[in-house]
């Protein structure tokens, strides 16, 4: 159990926009942050953090939050762990009590594997680094290849000894379950055997951007042509190859300071690399580049430098990657070494200057470098030749900048002394094919999701508006639920204005001797979270959204305690739907203003001036949906043979239209 004093510590010393730069390459953005979405695959920012708040907010998926609630979102923390990782961070210590055996037990799946792995980095490492049998074979090993004790210690590299059993006896021991060792791949188990999958193995942990382990790479040691050199951990709930880049988590920093990212192919490239001072280096681990590698670089930098080995298999099929980088909108650059070098050797045959003088030099456009690669292999055959430019106009196409296309377009007319008509005309062929081909997948997807009671998308085609009551798409649970904007708006007035003091309107109705109602008006001041409070109170409306209610009930909570509202508790609150929907309202508030009134330069009447009309729309709206709901009610209980209470329905319905002359409606 973390002490709240603890907890209280690492709130006081995180800041947003430091924890989630580790993770999002942010921009300045007049007194706020942006940055691409960590959660979905955008080509224009839409996630935005403000360092005043404290708080951030994706747009593109609506999640939003504090520090705490983007490691939990991101990394999928549970809450202790998200503040442990911060305590880390900040160097906070944080006390801890061992784990019993059965609080083991009940954690949950993803968690158990992942701390089965990271007592498996732990084994590796010190079986490495303090057995006999380590040292001599698994030590003997990395030191051969140059690397530093400081270079073993960062990427926490290992040795699992060439036991049948000896790592999953040692984890048993220790207390952790068999089926969690079977599920990361640490261990096999056959029948009534159990044996370690990466037996006589030097061991290459792979992490995740926040640093947690999520599986192994393992190359034997052996001459044993039947095994495979390298071994990774199998696909798992926390281990999918290809969403994983090996060394990011080492070299994200240095990524987003250099704006650039090397790609390479083997774990010992980015080893030798950051061993020699190039510390912005990833690799995709022997796999073919994928969409979600690259959304992974693409959070911390928009340029991408492949790196190739010297001999041509390896340029052909790693430059297959390119088209996919650039789909992405990003920038890409080819470096390829001398042939028989590879990033690992040339590194490690260079000093520092060198490696980097040579990086710079010898890095091309990708242009230049397929153009040149291509026109090699087509030997001045025209046939050959044409199919080159095709090739290379293909890669433009991938381009979503219009204005980046052209320049790549004009770049290889002039390389391939060729016509830019020409070329332009074989890019529109593409470009159009290309739109109409995600046209036909759009249309096999609506067909599919196509309501059989509602007419083809076809029908509303040329039409400015669908016919009345015939809304494309939207069913009946799909419409929008009026309570809950308008329980969200009260919300809203709470979290923004809660704290401020507005002169409100009273009416009051009198009744003289002889019957009759004369209304009388009464100006006063209160504080609008006050005001809201008696309203509702009043009328003992209790919110239908669960999360709305209780976000209302702390307010209260605090207002009774402290006499006002605190939104850093809120958005700070250990419920991470709270602190969401909270950070969530915020952030739309806040996005809603720069937009509509700095971004045009409009002036509009401050909101403070017309609190007491905000807050009487806001509940007086309320209680007029909530008494139409309630006639509703009323007249269905009596079309199920029981009598229609009309009295209560006469009194309902006078009550609504009073409230739609005090919301200057006409009825």
């Amino acid at each position: 159990m973390i002490s709240r004093s603890t907890i209280d510590r690492v709130f006081e010393s995180a800041r947003v926009e430091e924890v989630i730069g580790e993770f999002v390459q942010l921009k300045k953005s007049g007194s706020n942050f942006k940055g691409l979405s960590p959660f979905v695959d955008e080509k224009s920012p839409s996630f935005m953090v403000s360092p005043v708040k404290q708080i951030w907010k994706d747009f593109s998926t609506g999640k939003g939050g504090n520090a705490i609630s983007f490691l939990m979102e991101h990394e999928h923390y549970s809450y202790p762990e998200a503040i442990k990782w911060l305590a880390k961070k900040y160097n906070i210590e944080i006390e801890e009590t061992e784990q019993t055996s059965e609080e083991k037990a009940q954690m949950n799946e993803r968690e158990s594997m992942f701390m089965v792995s990271t007592f498996a980095k732990d084994y590796f490492h010190d079986i490495m680094l303090n057995t006999n049998k380590g040292k001599a074979i698994g030590l003997s090993y990395f030191k051969e290849r140059g690397f530093r004790d400081d270079t073993i210690k960062t990427f926490e590299l290992g040795y699992c000894l060439d036991e049948w059993d000896g790592f999953t006896k040692a984890a048993l021991k220790k207390g952790y379950d068999i089926k969690y060792l079977a599920s990361t791949g640490l261990t096999i188990v056959k029948e009534t055997k159990q044996f370690d999958r990466f037996k006589g193995r030097v061991m290459f942990p792979i992490h995740s951007m926040s640093g947690r382990i999520l599986g192994f790479g393992g190359r034997i040691l052996t001459a044993d042509k039947k095994a495979a050199k390298y071994l990774n951990s199998p696909e798992s709930d926390i281990y999918h190859k290809s969403k994983i880049l090996y060394g990011l988590y080492q070299a994200k920093k240095e990524i987003a300071k250099q704006d650039n990212c090397y790609l390479v192919e083997g774990y010992t490239d980015v080893i030798s690399f950051h061993q020699s001072g190039v510390e912005n280096v990833v690799a995709s681990s022997g796999t073919a580049l994928t969409p979600d590698q690259i959304r992974l670089v693409n959070r911390l930098t928009k340029n991408i430098t492949v790196l190739f080995d010297g001999d041509a298999a390896g340029i052909r099929a790693s430059i297959r990657g390119i088209d996919l980088i650039l789909e992405q909108g990003m920038n890409v650059k080819v470096v390829q070494f001398p042939d028989g070098e590879d990033p690992d050797s040339f590194a490690k045959s260079h000093s520092t200057s060198e490696l980097k003088a040579y990086l710079e030099e010898s890095s091309k456009d990708f242009i230049e470098f397929k153009v040149s690669l291509l026109l090699k292999e087509s030997n001045n055959d025209p046939v050959k030749k044409a199919g080159v430019i095709r090739d290379i106009v293909t890669s433009i196409s991938k381009i979503p900048d219009g204005i980046q296309r052209e320049v790549y377009v004009q770049e290889c007319a002039r390389i391939m002394d060729i016509s830019e008509r020409v070329l332009f005309s074989e890019l529109a062929q593409l470009l159009k094919k290309g739109i109409q081909d995600r046209n036909k997948i759009s249309r096999k997807q609506n067909n599919s999701q196509q309501d059989p009671n509602e007419p083809p998308a076809e029908y509303f085609a040329n039409k400015e508006k669908a016919p009345m009551g015939l809304v494309k798409g939207k069913t009946a649970a799909e419409k929008i639920d009026q309570l809950s904007i308008l329980e969200k708006e009260i919300i809203r007035i709470l979290l923004l204005f809660g704290n401020e003091e507005a002169e409100f309107l009273e009416e009051i109705e009198n009744e003289d001797e002889e019957g009759r109602i004369t209304v009388t008006q009464r100006k006063y001041n209160n504080n609008v979270s006050a005001e809201i409070y008696l309203h509702l109170q009043e009328d003992e409306i209790e919110f239908t959204n669960v999360i709305f209610q209780e976000i209302y009930t702390e307010v209260i909570y605090q207002l009774n305690q402290y006499e006002k509202l605190e939104i850093d508790a809120l958005v700070n609150h250990k419920n991470s739907d709270i602190s969401s929907t909270v950070t969530s309202i915020i952030m739309d508030e806040e996005k809603h203003q720069l937009s509509d009134w700095q971004g045009q330069n409009i002036e509009v009447k401050g909101a403070l001036d017309i609190l007491p009309k905000l807050v009487n729309d806001a509940v007086f709206n309320l209680r007029r949906v909530l008494i139409g709901k309630k006639i509703e009610d009323l007249i269905k209980e009596g079309s199920q043979d029981t009598a229609i209470d009309l009295e209560t329905i006469k009194n309902y319905t006078g009550l609504k239209i009073r409230l739609f002359e005090k919301l200057n409606r006409v009825v």
